[in-house]
């Protein structure tokens, strides 16, 4: 009985923080700065009024992220207009651009690298790329089990490479075309491979194509992140990391990085603060 009277308390302690964060800014009460000196709760629910979706989109932006000119001017953005994001940005400074090919390349790219660290993903698609140069739909479909192991590429991973390939080569999958799509088409072309699942398909978006408001929102590192800055007591689920992004277009695709950047940040310990 008072393991489930603790369980309630805690659900209800992450409700209440959760509903904080994805709040809009304009209907906060306080205008105050956060500072690590105030309750967790008052920190999490700290972002300034001027933080809101609003102030940040009535500054013209690219639709394209091509450069790191382009990363800097959304960090600039997403400092006027908030205030967590100011102290991630001054944590982190200047996130790095990571734009891969928009095409099978960067695709594949893509897949060789999910749930592997940035070195491990370097080493493998270097070696995946060596092997299977050029890299074309016909020669995903004609690779060896040999040739794709060598390469250090695991067994799921092989099968989703020759499924996009086999996409390409017998569905008429063009990824050249995804450059003129909507989010949810690139999503909806890109899930139709076996293998490819939301998150790849918005990798692609962030990385592939560019989209300054580009979202992943069932990436692990980005959900940790979310936790750590507004100091919730379980990560956030994915619908949960739409509603609290909110306030950053049409700069999410800068925010992600910037995020993703604080979340490769070394811990200070237990007694980290949130921001």
């Amino acid at each position: 009985m008072k393991r489930s009277g603790t369980t309630k308390l805690a659900r209800a302690e992450r409700a209440s923080k959760v509903e904080r964060a994805t709040r809009p800014a304009a209907s906060r009460r306080t205008s105050k700065p956060a500072s690590s000196s105030e309750p967790a709760s008052s920190r999490a629910d700290a972002i300034a009024p001027e933080a809101s979706a609003a102030t940040i989109s009535r500054r013209r932006v690219p639709t394209i992220i091509t450069t790191t000119a382009d990363i800097s001017r959304g960090v600039r953005a997403l400092r006027r207009g908030c205030a967590v994001m100011d102290r991630v940005a001054a944590s982190t400074g200047t996130p790095p651009l990571r734009r891969y090919a928009p095409d099978l390349e960067g695709l594949a790219r893509i897949v060789v690298g999910q749930q592997l660290s940035v070195a491990s993903a370097e080493a493998i698609w270097r070696r995946t790329h060596a092997a299977l140069a050029p890299l074309t739909g016909a020669r995903l479909v004609a690779a060896s089990d040999t040739e794709m192991r060598a390469a250090g590429l695991s067994a799921p991973k092989m099968r989703t490479l020759r499924a996009l390939g086999t996409a390409i080569c017998r569905d008429g999958l063009d990824l050249q075309r995804l450059a003129d799509a909507s989010d949810d088409r690139v999503r909806e072309q890109l899930t139709a491979v076996s293998g490819i699942g939301p998150w790849t398909a918005d990798i692609f978006i962030l990385f592939c194509l560019g989209r300054s408001d580009g979202w992943a929102a069932g990436d692990l590192a980005l959900q940790l992140a979310l936790q750590r800055v507004f100091d919730l007591p379980a990560r956030p689920l994915p619908v949960e990391t739409v509603a609290m992004a909110e306030r950053w277009r049409p700069w999410r695709g800068v925010a992600a990085r910037l995020l993703w950047a604080y979340y490769g940040l070394p811990r200070r310990g237990a007694g980290d603060a949130p921001l």
